[in-house]
């Protein structure tokens, strides 16, 4: 039933249309055509204006023709850069790049499979209940487009995200995240004429930094210093250092547990960090900004949309496996407001780099398992 052609001609569209994140206009564009084709209520909302892109989250809705709860599908229309000017190549069943910049299989993969998804079930008048899909922008910037969503428009109580690697895979868990900036002051003084006088930033950030537990901390936990920026110049004792971060666990326990560890060791550092000149202490001091990045994802095994996938899979004899992530989504979001929603595989390879590939065959099996699942809904 799957039209191979149809795919490939639909992947090669999508991803020569330019669509870095804040800078989505021209995919929005196609896409709001494409699913009007389709049958589609198109629509967007008021989420580039908060956020700094030039387009908006997309949310569509298919009337279906058969009554029943709603089914919820998730994808993003950004991509990480590099990403002007992108040529996909087509060389014997597999999809890449020319070589300089990404593919936008992570997501364009996902919106191709279900538009040939939806296309199948029209064309065979195979009954469906109504479909509502959200492709929402700057979701490689942090699901910066999802968290604009107003959650109380959907009908639907789960959904399908179609956003993660890899084939016959369902993610039903992810950690949440923590992310932090710690900006750490002492005082300036010539390096070389009167360093006594000073209170390095960057070793009081260093003190601290060999003090916390950083990487893989446990099966559910990670953490991780990403960037450090601070220091004038090599004859300046350091007055500031930023220091940027996270903290991931799929327990809400643990996060919190090891994102206080973290500021606690900078805490003490700082509070060790005074010196006397003459009559003046020079104090060191801290500022902190902690973001609740998004919430954790976590769908019981026995839940219905599962069982679904579990259902569809044995039809097209491919069991799906289930398995936790380490990375967040746009499906954390849509959890995190109670829309109980798994992640499914579209066979992207390499993502996020130049090297980013992806098998027409892998698409032709993602399309043939839609349709089994929305048939199944």
């Amino acid at each position: 039933m799957i039209n191979r052609q149809r795919i490939c001609d639909e992947f090669m569209r999508q991803t020569a249309i330019d669509s870095p994140s804040f800078h989505e206009a021209a995919m929005a564009t196609y896409l709001e055509q494409r699913l009007i084709k389709l049958g589609a209520l198109v629509e967007f909302d008021n989420a580039g204006a908060t956020i700094g892109s030039n387009s908006n989250n997309l949310i569509a809705r298919i009337p279906g023709t058969k009554t029943g709860e709603p089914l919820l599908f998730s994808m993003h229309m950004d991509t990480v850069t590099p990403a002007e000017n992108v040529k996909p190549v087509l060389n014997d069943g597999i999809f890449t790049s020319a070589g300089d910049t990404i593919l936008g299989a992570d997501d364009k993969s996902g919106i191709v499979e279900l538009i040939e998804a939806i296309e199948v079930l029209n064309e065979q008048n195979i009954p469906y209940v109504a479909l509502e899909i959200v492709i929402s922008i700057c979701e490689e910037q942090g699901l910066l487009g999802v968290k604009q969503l107003n959650f109380t428009q959907f009908k639907a109580q789960r959904g399908i995200a179609l956003d993660t690697g890899g084939t016959d895979i369902v993610i039903n868990r992810a950690p949440a995240a923590n992310r932090f900036k710690i900006d750490v002051y002492g005082h300036e003084a010539h390096a070389g004429v009167c360093p006594e006088q000073g209170v390095s930033a960057i070793q009081i950030a260093s003190r601290a930094i060999a003090n916390m537990t950083l990487g893989r901390i446990d099966h559910e936990t990670t953490a991780n210093i990403g960037t450090i920026h601070g220091g004038l110049a090599t004859n300046i004792i350091p007055k500031q250092v930023s220091l940027r971060g996270e903290v991931r666990s799929h327990d809400s326990h643990k996060l919190r547990k090891y994102t206080e560890a973290i500021i606690s060791a900078v805490e003490a550092e700082v509070k060790n960090a005074a010196i006397e000149i003459g009559t003046e202490t020079k104090q060191a001091s801290m500022a902190l900004e902690l973001i609740e990045e998004f919430p954790n994802m976590c769908v019981a095994e026995d839940s219905t949309i599962l069982q679904i996938i579990a259902a569809a899979g044995n039809a097209v004899d491919r069991p799906q496996e289930i398995r936790a992530a380490g990375g967040g989504s746009d499906a954390n979001i849509f959890n995190g407001n109670g829309i109980e929603m798994v992640i499914l595989a579209t066979g992207m390879e390499k993502f996020h780099t130049i090297n980013e590939y992806i098998a027409v065959d892998d698409m032709v099996k993602t399309s043939e398992l839609l349709v089994e699942i929305i048939r199944r809904a």
